[in-house]
């Protein structure tokens, strides 16, 4: 199985909001993705999907686009994202999503070779913007954090030998320096292997810190970032070839 990610699909949910309203860049950006897409992942693939997934502001009108991603090839996984409005009780999208694509909320997901992880985040406190009304929400990530963390342990260990664990966020979970912030801190205290998140776009993208801190590979996966190609961010041996 390999493993790609790409965050920040910025689908049109119904809105009629084409993205290349934010420059040329994103000109047709969806047709781009699908067809990076079909040319790298395979149907024994998985793909995560940090946040940002489309403009919806309704789950059910978000449908059009979760089917449509469901029919690319892989398994897909999704968290929230700042702009994912769309975003209902995880029971009631469990109950209707499409075969194929898997949210992950207070919980993790067992995809065979790793167990992945994963929650929004949110504005660090080290930004200007964060402000008091921001306070509340930062210590509820942080708690779904753990939750999530604590499911991918369970999991990781259940069959006793240790599967890695990857991380998905939708905001970048270091300061811009590369600092240690309340979430970086919370996942070392994990056997996290790798680390993707979203959210930058354009020349914020230079505020993110891309590499290894205390054995964690962090990557910034915004589709924008990556030329609208899902990159490749793990490939595991097949089990029955390996040794």
């Amino acid at each position: 199985m390999k493993l790609y990610a790409i965050g920040d699909l910025h689908l049109d949910g119904k809105q009629n909001k084409p993205m290349d309203v934010f420059g040329p860049l994103w000109q047709d950006h969806r047709e781009r993705i699908f067809t990076a897409w079909h040319e790298r992942v395979t149907g024994s693939d998985a793909v995560l999907l940090p946040g940002d997934f489309c403009w919806a502001m309704q789950f059910r009108d978000a449908m059009d686009d979760l089917i449509a991603v469901s029919e690319l090839p892989g398994l897909k996984l999704l968290i929230r994202g700042n702009h994912d409005y769309w975003w209902a009780s995880p029971t009631k999208m469990r109950e209707a999503l499409p075969p194929g694509v898997r949210i992950i909320q207070n919980d993790a997901s067992d995809i065979g070779p790793a167990v992945i992880a994963g929650t929004r985040g949110w504005l660090l406190r080290t930004s200007p913007e964060f402000g008091e009304k921001d306070d509340k929400i930062f210590r509820r990530e942080l708690i779904r954090l753990e939750m999530s963390l604590e499911a991918a342990l369970r999991l990781s260990r259940k069959d006793g030998a240790a599967k890695p664990i990857v991380l998905m966020l939708h905001y970048p979970p270091l300061a811009e320096n590369g600092a240690e912030t309340e979430f970086t801190a919370l996942i070392r205290r994990y056997p996290v292997q790798r680390v993707v998140y979203g959210h930058l776009h354009g020349p914020s993208c230079r505020m993110a810190f891309e590499g290894e801190r205390d054995g964690i590979r962090y990557e910034l996966v915004s589709a924008d970032r990556l030329g609208f190609a899902p990159k490749l961010i793990e490939d595991f041996p097949d089990p029955e070839t390996e040794n």
